[in-house]
């Protein structure tokens, strides 16, 4: 089962770092409301959250301040540019509750059994090998973590994106798992996307 998750859906192209501008532009709040989606997550103060594929940081800045002082953000992305570009964003806000690693198309780098929750905003559908990227971020995760995936709905034809780069809860649930993740709930509140969050565990 775990070699038909690499072949039945094909990955989308990794958004490179030429498409930066993209995620930061103005309508993203309307489009995506971040503030409502990170609120309906419940992230506890000194909780220790990865953004994986965090590209600038547009998620990372929001939950350094959720976490607070005593938390810590982990802001992963595999190309350099976007890595280069989450420092400056970083550096600029002057967030000391920050740790930025560059990964790679298999593994985020993430210490192990210390994190509390993985957050993936359009970016699990790029995996180029998701079996392995989910394994690691499973070694990543502590027993009690959680795993929340946001991701333009498959089901809607209404909703303008690639068709590459939507997902329908029922892929999600199928491929995560199989990969050994916990299905808690989906929310459905925002314009365009689903946000699922699963348990580290079954």
């Amino acid at each position: 089962a775990q070699a038909q998750t690499q072949t039945s859906r094909q990955p989308a192209p990794v958004m490179s770092v030429e498409g930066a501008g993209w995620l930061t532009r103005p309508d993203r709040i309307q489009e995506e409301d971040p503030d409502r989606m990170l609120a309906a997550l419940d992230i506890k103060k000194g909780s220790v959250v990865a953004d994986i594929g965090a590209g600038v940081g547009y998620h990372v800045w929001r939950i350094a301040e959720i976490v607070g002082p005593t938390g810590k953000v982990i802001g992963e992305d595999i190309q350099e540019g976007m890595v280069q570009l989450l420092k400056k964003n970083i550096d600029d806000r002057k967030l000391r509750n920050v740790e930025i690693i560059l990964g790679t198309p298999t593994d985020p780098k993430l210490p192990k059994n210390t994190i509390d929750l993985v957050l993936m905003v359009d970016v699990y559908h790029e995996f180029s090998e998701p079996d392995t990227m989910m394994r690691r971020i499973q070694e990543a995760l502590k027993p009690d973590g959680r795993l929340v995936l946001v991701e333009f709905r498959k089901e809607d034809p209404g909703v303008p994106i690639q068709p590459l780069h939507k997902m329908s809860v029922q892929e999600v649930r199928s491929e995560l798992e199989s990969a050994g993740f916990k299905f808690q709930r989906s929310l459905e509140f925002l314009p365009w996307q689903h946000v699922i969050i699963f348990s580290a565990s079954q």
